[in-house]
């Protein structure tokens, strides 16, 4: 999950790069948007909402193909309540960021009946560094393009890292990078390349934030989607009696998650309850 929240950070960060990339014509003027969409908050771990002058350009990042409702659908979800709620024209892109031979990677648009909604993929492994490299905003999502020798590419972004005169901006990409090379590179090869005492720090911090390495982090994320799943539950229901809280508070991440996706379909308290009941027998 970390990969795709520092994802979601420098697209935040640097809106105007992204969105000038992913459009491929220069994008000024562009602003994040920090709203939430109906029935259910924006995730902080993947999404990200720019607007330009004239349209609104969804990022969507992953890792891994999720297990549960399938991509094609999430994206036709966020497309129909972001048309609904700024009326204007919507580019999706999906930005997948490890490599895997998952099928899924290719999808792009939804079909179903008379049904049809297509989005961009950019799959990072196949796209040329070059562009990346050309920017310091981008230069941590350059370790993981296209190149026949990844070792070459990875030195080749630590130079440009390197030249970065701003300390605390040099530090700032250095560590963006590290993280994000250690979904490709031994940890040994980034540290070898990147001697900067924070950039070391990065990837000891990368390792912390390993889903499911520590204790801590495994309830610092528990807290976080039982925050995500209440927000909602209390705006359509209202305050909700202790021992519901209390089941919820009982529900692992995954389960939370689940419960996410869940609420869209229920009308009344009572659903949630049946939803509890039926996780109960599992």
């Amino acid at each position: 999950m970390q990969f795709d929240n520092l994802c979601k950070y420098l697209a935040e960060k640097y809106p105007d790069k992204f969105a000038s990339w992913l459009l491929g014509q220069p994008t000024t003027r562009v602003e994040v948007l920090k709203t939430e969409l109906s029935l259910e908050p924006i995730r902080a771990d993947s999404v990200t909402f720019l607007r330009t002058h004239s349209e609104i350009l969804h990022l969507e990042f992953q890792v891994q193909v999720p297990t549960g409702k399938p991509m094609p659908l999430r994206m036709l979800n966020y497309f129909v309540r972001l048309y609904w709620q700024y009326n204007l024209p919507v580019t999706q892109v999906l930005i997948w960021l490890q490599q895997t031979t998952n099928s899924a990677v290719l999808e792009t648009q939804f079909r179903q009946g008379l049904t049809s909604h297509g989005y961009q993929v950019i799959r990072m492994w196949e796209q040329p560094p070059e562009p990346l490299l050309q920017d310091l905003a981008l230069l941590p999502m350059a370790v993981l393009a296209a190149t026949n020798n990844p070792t070459e590419l990875l030195t080749q972004v630590a130079s440009e890292v390197a030249k970065i005169e701003s300390k605390v901006q040099r530090q700032e990409i250095s560590a963006s990078t590290e993280i994000l090379a250690g979904l490709r590179f031994n940890k040994n090869l980034i540290r070898n390349l990147f001697r900067e005492g924070i950039m070391r720090e990065s990837v000891i911090y990368q390792d912390i934030l390993e889903e499911g390495r520590q204790e801590g982090r495994q309830e610092g994320r528990q807290e976080e989607a039982l925050v995500m799943v209440m927000r909602p539950l209390v705006r359509r229901f209202g305050t909700l009696n202790a021992e519901l809280e209390s089941r919820l508070e009982e529900l692992s991440v995954t389960q939370l998650e689940d419960l996410i996706e869940a609420l869209f379909d229920f009308y009344d308290v009572s659903d949630l309850v049946n939803w509890l009941e039926e996780r109960r027998r599992i």
